[in-house]
């Protein structure tokens, strides 16, 4: 079975500044500001919602297709997914942009201040669903706006199953707009915050939009997950971590999962555990897309994580 991944492909420029913006920012002078901070150390990172997840799916075995619009700085992207196998053939470059890129500088606190260009990706519309690559199931994550009502409607046309993660892009749409996705969609996955949001813009509980899809998957960080089925709720454990190094691009490798679980037939229980393992094996190491392991390890770590055998 092979899965359409449609979102971003951005590039990450993290930077951090070892102080605190709290003591340069002065509160009375917010309307005036003006600040400059030194960041002695800085990484660049592969990033994006579509080449996370479509990293991790690769990392699990899975078959996948990364569905975005990218810029005329793709190149090193682009060698970095041929390294690891990731299939491009519906990567679309313009040459007259830049690929997405977030610029995130982050203190001592952990306080975060970020820039995002968007570049390509708000071009994401003109990239369409195939209908005749042998795509079984699809995802749409943060992309842009109207690509992703696009791409909702290109899958439902198609009678392709996809999985609705709205993400950061969720504050983009209005209530009728994400009523929209969920009658479209088979799956919906959020985060905590995402879930209250969208729960406030559409007037459904969880518990409701579970009645409208297939199963609706909400990510509580340390405190687990929790699958609604039909109205009825299912928790689902984390998995143990040895040192939680860098949070980021944690919800693109439980994502990534999710997609795989459903690949392989499995039931909540067992796609459940094995997205929150994959959360787990993303915070150990610090970027979104450097963390690497074998089926044969990730299996043994399942048993070990969850005291029960991975039956794929």
């Amino acid at each position: 079975m092979t899965a359409l991944i449609c979102g971003s492909v951005a590039y990450d420029t993290i930077m951090v500044f070892p102080g605190r913006f709290s003591e340069h920012i002065l509160a009375d002078k917010i309307h005036m500001l003006n600040v400059a901070f030194l960041v002695p150390k800085m990484r660049r990172e592969f990033g994006g919602c579509a080449g996370n997840i479509a990293y991790n799916l690769k990392q699990l075995g899975g078959d996948c297709y990364p569905m975005a619009t990218v810029g005329k700085d793709f190149s090193s992207y682009a060698d970095w997914m041929k390294s690891c196998g990731v299939d491009r053939r519906y990567i679309r470059r313009f040459d007259d942009e830049y690929t997405a890129q977030a610029y995130i500088t982050t203190d001592l606190d952990d306080n975060q201040i970020t820039a995002f260009h968007p570049g390509a990706m708000n071009r994401s519309e003109l990239n369409h669903v195939p209908t005749d690559a042998g795509i079984r199931i699809g995802l749409i994550s943060p992309d842009g706006r109207d690509g992703m009502l696009a791409h909702a409607e290109e899958f439902a046309d198609a009678r392709i199953p996809f999985m609705f993660d709205p993400g950061q892009g969720l504050p983009m749409f209005d209530g009728p707009e994400l009523r929209r996705f969920i009658e479209l969609a088979t799956w919906v996955t959020v985060n905590d915050y995402e879930g209250e949001l969208l729960s406030q813009r559409t007037g459904l509980a969880p518990a409701q939009i579970s009645e409208r899809v297939e199963a609706l998957l909400i990510t509580r960080g340390h405190k687990g997950s929790v699958v609604y089925l039909q109205g009825n709720r299912h928790d689902i454990p984390v998995a143990p971590i040895a040192e939680a190094l860098d949070p980021t691009g944690c919800g693109d490798a439980y994502r990534a999962g999710l997609l795989f679980g459903l690949m392989n037939d499995c039931d909540w229980e067992t796609t459940g555990r094995i997205a929150s393992l994959m959360g787990a094996i993303k915070i150990e190491s610090h970027g979104t897309q450097n963390h690497k392991f074998t089926f044969e390890a990730f299996r043994e770590r399942y048993r070990e994580s969850f005291a029960r055998e991975l039956h794929i």
